[in-house]
């Protein structure tokens, strides 16, 4: 039976290599290397790379700040904000360097690796619920007055941040961060 200890040398170091370097550009070598144990070891504990890849997308999805959504004693649009300031405050500490992996496997694999494909929608799909219970909340309360589905501005809210990332990984300037807090929270959710 393989040691738990090894697989979690494996995901740890596959953690980051992925959210640092992508899908495409880490190859079990790598990613073995960085553990610091054989490349005949990951294939004790994963079937395929994209075997580990569905694993760190469980473990990133951890990380994605959802806690901050269910904090019933504030109110639904604060913690709706709270939550992208802090996904904000996490890429800008690393200086925009990273993405969000969820986006970053969408564009480099989910076109040619059903798996991985999959991975992407139950994960964009779940955070998108995630948002879309929050707005609907702020609207049973009153305090989002549009009549918009809830869901739908959910799915929106989410697609947009995700742009927002990908333009702060090109101009690492705050900008686009700014542009998405201004028209999401100053307009679309106001």
């Amino acid at each position: 039976m393989p040691r738990a200890s090894v697989r979690e040398q494996i995901v740890d170091a596959a953690f980051e290599q992925f959210h640092r370097h992508g899908y495409n550009a880490c190859g079990v070598k790598l990613i073995t290397d960085s553990a610091g144990v054989p490349k005949g070891s990951f294939y004790n504990h994963f079937e395929s790379k994209e075997a580990l890849a569905l694993v760190i997308m469980d473990r990133y999805g951890e990380t994605r700040h959802l806690n901050l959504l269910r904090t019933a004693d504030t109110p639904p649009l604060t913690r709706l904000r709270d939550h992208f300031e802090a996904l904000a405050s996490d890429i800008e500490d690393v200086g925009y360097d990273r993405g969000c992996v969820f986006g970053n496997f969408s564009t480099e694999a989910a076109d040619h690796i059903p798996a991985i494909r999959s991975g992407v929608k139950a994960a964009f799909d779940a955070w998108a619920d995630a948002i879309g219970a929050v707005i609907h909340e702020a609207q049973e309360d009153g305090s989002l007055v549009t009549t918009q589905g809830a869901s739908t501005l959910a799915r929106f809210v989410l697609n947009a941040w995700e742009g927002a990332i990908v333009g702060e990984r090109a101009a690492k300037d705050g900008a686009s961060f700014g542009a998405f807090f201004t028209v999401v929270f100053g307009t679309l959710l106001h």
